[in-house]
């Protein structure tokens, strides 16, 4: 498996007990989604290696303590601690052209209905206050709320997302009025 097939699902966090079981930061919108995860793949020195589940339980914030077969001390814990997790990207589902996932539009043109081309998609900020989607146009970064009805359409073939953001947001960054 190769990293371009996959998307980032988290990272081991720390060591929860010592008897092996790690403390997996779930980095995805809804952590409750993969609750019933039997493997997932770790980034050993660049090597995207699989590891099975033997158990796995949701914690708070996005955490859950996780037991993997094979991993059972301490010692072997700290050889993935710290350490990203990825799932095939083919686990998943398609989604309409109003959503998308947060890892597929980072390099899509940011297109709005009031400014026109605004810029490329450098990242999708999502926390839980405030998620954010970071456009790049040139030098000057525009930082766009995540609002219901911001989306109007993702074209995922023309690699461009269609918003409408508040009126003179994009104006205010640009430094026109």
């Amino acid at each position: 498996m190769q990293h371009a097939d996959c998307f980032q699902l988290g990272y081991i966090a720390k060591l929860h007990g010592y008897k092996g079981e790690v403390s997996l930061f779930l980095d995805v919108t809804n952590p409750e989604d993969y609750k019933t995860l039997d493997a997932f793949f770790i980034d050993i020195n660049g090597q995207l290696t699989p590891f099975f589940v033997k158990s796995f339980t949701l914690k708070n914030k996005g955490f859950a303590a996780v037991k993997l077969e094979g991993v059972d001390s301490e010692n072997d814990a700290k050889i993935i601690l710290r350490k990203s997790c990825y799932l095939p990207l083919s686990i998943l589902p398609e989604l309409d052209d109003k959503h998308f996932y947060d890892h597929e539009i980072v390099g899509f043109k940011l297109i709005d209905t009031r400014y026109g081309e605004a810029g490329i998609i450098e990242q999708v900020v999502d926390n839980n206050v405030n998620p954010l989607i970071v456009v790049m146009n040139g030098e000057k970064e525009i930082l766009i709320p995540f609002i219901d009805g911001l989306v109007q359409k993702v074209d995922r073939k023309a690699k461009t997302l269609h918003i409408t953001s508040p009126a003179g947001l994009i104006e205010m960054y640009m430094g026109e009025e």
